[in-house]
């Protein structure tokens, strides 16, 4: 679980900075949606390597649902009887409310992230749209509902991105009396600088900031 969300954090990281590149205006923001789909040109066909990126992606999500169902469960097996006192306390609770629900809220939103701005089956521009101008009708202020949608979605990935982030500093063994303070902050920097970055552009274009 801590591998495989390394590897998405790290896309995360590399999508925002992608996404911030629409305040540079239209030609950047098309021209970087371009490239992706050109890396590697002529060693590789046109799209490979964006293909081979998803299909990484794909499996990395897949195996990080995977390790989520087979630690619960490793957990449920090795305390077959409850506490007969509830010993859990409220942040315990919390962290595991926000990553079980969270989860599904974000699956849900990826699902419509790809019908809308990438193959633009729900978009108002339709597929065929550059990819400014998808992303600027998605979040026209007349469809406040998505931009909210989108919004919610964002900070849950950064709670869930929080709490991910200081359970693999454990499971990969930096953590410590010593080291903690400083991994909490750590973790929570990340996951506010993504919520941050990612709601910016929504946001922006909501206030015709980005038009």
């Amino acid at each position: 679980m801590a591998v495989t969300g390394g590897v998405l954090v790290l896309f995360l990281l590399g999508h925002m900075a992608g996404n911030l590149k629409i305040f540079l205006g239209r030609k950047d923001f098309d021209h970087y949606a371009n490239w992706l789909r050109t890396i590697g040109e002529p060693a590789l066909p046109h799209r490979v390597f964006l293909s081979l990126l998803e299909v990484v992606l794909v499996v990395a999500v897949g195996l990080h649902m995977w390790s989520a169902v087979s630690l619960a469960r490793r957990a449920s097996k090795a305390r077959p009887v409850k506490y007969a006192a509830k010993r859990k306390s409220h942040a315990q609770g919390y962290a595991t409310r926000t990553m079980r629900y969270g989860g599904i809220i974000i699956l849900l939103f990826v699902i419509w992230h790809l019908l809308d701005l990438t193959f633009g089956a729900v978009n108002p521009k339709g597929g065929d749209a550059t990819p400014y101008d998808k992303v600027v009708s998605d979040f026209d202020a007349s469809r406040w509902y998505i931009t909210l949608f989108y919004l919610v979605a964002v900070v849950m990935v950064g709670l869930h991105l929080r709490h991910g982030l200081w359970s693999a500093f454990q499971t990969l063994g930096l953590a410590n009396d010593r080291r903690n303070p400083s991994l909490r902050l750590l973790a929570a920097t990340i996951s506010g600088l993504l919520v941050i970055g990612f709601a910016a552009v929504p946001i922006a274009v909501s206030l015709g900031l980005v038009k």
